[in-house]
């Protein structure tokens, strides 16, 4: 999909050419002014040969969805009557509610089609090309379109049952006000591009004496970055012109925003984010610094050493990208036998089936340990920022050994450095002080950092006896993300109060000490397609195995929830919202069983220990309450999941139950999503979890009102087959195309933009 955007910016490329040596070869213009006027007019012709069909298929492809939508919603709105009509008494006429919908002047027609093919109950407008036996008719919603008599017809058809009569719904439009919204969109892009055109060529020739020679180096430059970038355009005959020479530079970049832009649908995977790097990026290096390290290596009591994959959104989500960029991970060493894998370098190639990218660990003491991650980072920053009613602990002994370990890992980036200017791209609140201590070492670094958890308002932050500086070690980043818009508000929010610097809200950056960083929002994704996914047996299949495995009824409706055992992610609210359930729907008693699936984690912390107690001991009240001998309604899986496991137990739910009380994104209801190829299965989301604000086909709840939780489950495990595979369907769709490549590719590509401007300006200084 990448290949015609760039195949037409070559055709547009060739014309502009052609047309520049028409002007200049013919001499049609004399004076400096006509040059710049005749110049004008060449840029206007090309940016509206290049804009006015993309902007025009972009309406025409808009209004074709806003149709679907449109028949999608009629349909819902008038299924019922339509059914009551089809069951009433024989000689019932459906024509006259038919005819008043049709008032609607882009509802050309409405008909109903019965199973042998006959048109029943069509308006008057009905064309006669459009016949029953013409139609595609499924047992789902089909899409087709019919010209009739130089007329563009949608015809929208949609299966639909009552009693004993079946058949097929058609709702036609008339695509006739696609086109002129199409004509609209040409006309006013062909006046602004003039108007834009005639406005440059204006300020270029006012500004064009001064400023030659200064401007024609600076073209020399971009030229020159152009070229080693990976640029395909032959600028030998432009060489005498600098005017012409500006002109590819112009174009060379519209070639990068026509093929990267959001509104040119990518199928974003490795092959694509390789290929990013190579033309955006080239010879880049890449490090990747984390405290969780994407593959951990422990000894077994049997002396055996086993490789795990840890249960951690962070890692789901970047060691794809990794296995797609290569480079080199830099992340703190666990496994008890970690350092029995690695080479003398502290170095080990993985993943080990088919090594991409390298893993350096970095050995940290357990008096490190406990004071940097378990104190300061976990019982510090992970309760303040996620406002999840702990209160957060701050010691001066655990903010020492955060301030030691993040100048570790900053030893450790310089030394894995092969260049003066990497990729860094550091993750989470583990280093909020690493991008700064980088940044001393090395200027010229492009550092990404990203902030998985949220980030509070700015009077919450102010908690923090060390605010001032956490905020100025973050703004050693070239960028800044976080999962949303609203965080990174909050983030300037708190700059804005507690740090003296210039802050540009329209751009989103801060200023400080002369370092600008912009602050920018990327919502994490996962990899498409899972690479768990491949190996996962048909539904049912998955289902008996899961039931086997936990000794469920063999006709359970299974619910799940799969997380690490953290008080963020609300897991006895869920089960507390189970017992609403069951109190109040005593039919589901026998019928329903909720599976969770939890992996030990921080265990050293007595919040987490008694979360797991906890939860225990409410999961046996529970079963007490509800169940029998031969019956568990909750049942509890505490170890950790192998990602192909997790996915089994997603195909084998009914629903999915992610009820976070406050969480940046959790990935766990992507996954969920991902897992269901079948289009079925029903994903009840937290609205305090990132992922809300984009999975809005997802039953949406707050985890804090149990009795609202207990009847989304009930509606969840009533939900029809059809409405499912409707929301289940729009779902992946977006989990598909905003995918955790795309996520990379959009913080590659900012950084990429970014040192380009920084070269250019650099080359510009160094020559005066």
């Amino acid at each position: 999909m990448i290949e015609t955007p760039r195949k037409r910016l070559t055709d547009i490329t060739t014309q502009a050419r052609r047309f520049m040596r028409a002007v200049w070869s013919r001499q049609l213009v004399q004076s400096p002014m006509a040059r710049y006027v005749g110049l004008g007019i060449a840029a206007a012709v090309i940016m509206v040969i290049a804009l006015a069909p993309l902007g025009s298929a972009m309406v025409e492809s808009w209004s074709r969805r806003d149709v679907e939508l449109r028949s999608r919603l009629i349909f819902r709105s008038i299924r019922d009557q339509v059914s009551a009509g089809l069951a009433a008494t024989p000689g019932f006429d459906l024509r006259p509610f038919f005819e008043r919908l049709t008032e609607d002047e882009r509802i050309l027609a409405l008909g109903f089609c019965t199973e042998s093919g006959e048109l029943r109950y069509a308006t008057k407008q009905m064309p006669a090309s459009v016949t029953c036996n013409s139609l595609s008719r499924t047992k789902s919603d089909t899409f087709s379109r019919v010209v009739d008599h130089g007329r563009d017809i949608y015809v929208s058809v949609f299966p639909i049952t009552s009693g004993t009569v079946s058949g097929h719904l058609l709702v036609l439009h008339d695509l006739a006000f696609v086109d002129e919204r199409a004509r609209e969109a040409r006309y006013y892009t062909v006046l602004a591009v003039i108007g834009v055109a005639a406005g440059l060529g204006l300020l270029a020739f006012a500004m064009v004496m001064a400023l030659q020679r200064s401007w024609t180096r600076s073209v020399r430059n971009a030229i020159s970055e152009v070229r080693t970038s990976g640029g395909t355009m032959d600028v030998r005959p432009m060489r005498d012109n600098p005017i012409a020479r500006e002109l590819h530079g112009l174009l060379s970049d519209l070639r990068v925003e026509r093929t990267y832009a959001e509104g040119i649908h990518i199928e974003w995977s490795p092959k694509t984010l390789y290929r990013l790097l190579v033309e955006e990026l080239p010879g880049a290096e890449v490090l990747v610094v984390s405290n969780r390290e994407p593959y951990i290596h422990n000894r077994l009591d049997d002396g055996k050493i086993v490789l795990q994959r840890p249960a951690s959104g962070l890692v789901s989500a970047l060691e794809p990208v990794m296995r797609a960029c290569g480079g080199t991970w830099i992340a703190h060493g666990s496994g008890t036998a970690d350092r029995e894998t690695v080479d003398r370098h502290d170095r080990v190639r993985v993943p080990p089936n088919d090594p991409a990218y390298s893993l350096r660990r970095v050995w940290l003491t357990e008096e490190e340990q406990d004071g940097y991650y378990y104190g300061f980072a976990n019982e510090g920053l992970w309760p303040l920022c996620h406002i999840a009613f702990v209160r957060p602990t701050f010691r001066e002994q655990d903010w020492q050994q955060y301030k030691a370990v993040n100048a570790r890992f900053a030893d450790s980036v310089v030394e894995e450095a092969g260049r003066d200017d990497p990729i860094v791209l550091v993750q989470d609140y583990h280093f909020g002080l690493l991008p700064r201590m980088i940044r001393d070492r090395l200027p010229r670094a492009t550092i990404v950092t990203f902030w998985h958890i949220p980030w509070p308002n700015a009077e919450t932050f102010g908690i923090c006896p060390w605010r001032e500086e956490i905020i100025d070690g973050l703004l050693g980043s070239t960028i800044l993300g976080f999962h949303t818009r609203f965080h990174c508000n909050n983030f300037l929010e708190a700059t804005d109060r507690f740090m003296e610097s210039r802050i540009d809200r329209e751009h989103a950056s801060v200023t400080l000490g002369g370092h600008e960083t912009m602050i920018r929002p990327y919502p994490i994704s996962i990899e498409w397609p899972p690479a768990a996914l491949a190996e996962q047996a048909p539904v049912a299949d998955c289902r008996k195995a899961v039931i086997e495995r936990f000794g469920l009824p063999s006709d359970a409706r299974i619910g799940v929830g799969v997380e690490r055992f953290d008080y963020t992610k609300g897991i006895l609210d869920r089960i507390y919202a189970v017992d609403d359930l069951l109190t109040r729907h005593p039919d589901w008693k026998g019928k329903f069983v909720y599976l969770q699936a939890a992996s030990p984690t921080r265990s050293k912390l007595g919040s987490y220990a008694a979360l797991q107690n906890e939860t225990v001991a409410l999961a046996e009240e529970v079963n007490a309450r509800h169940g029998s001998e031969d019956y568990k309604p909750i049942v509890l899986s505490i170890r950790h999941h192998e990602p192909t496991e997790v996915f089994e137990i997603f195909r084998a739910a009914d629903l999915c139950i992610v009820s976070s009380l406050h969480d940046g994104m959790n990935l766990v209801a992507k996954e969920f999503v991902a897992a269901r190829d079948d289009d079925q299965g029903v994903l009840i989301l937290s609205g305090f979890a990132g992922a809300s604000r984009e999975l809005s086909e997802a039953l949406i709840v707050n985890p804090y009102d149990t009795h609202s939780m207990g009847n989304t489950i009930d509606e969840a495990l009533r939900m029809p087959a059809e409405e499912q595979r409707d929301r289940m369907r729009l779902m992946r769709d977006l989990v598909q195309q905003r995918n955790v490549y795309r996520w990379a590719a959009q913080m590659l590509l900012d950084a990429a933009r970014l040192r380009k401007r920084e070269s250019i300006l650099a080359n510009a200084e160094a020559r005066g």
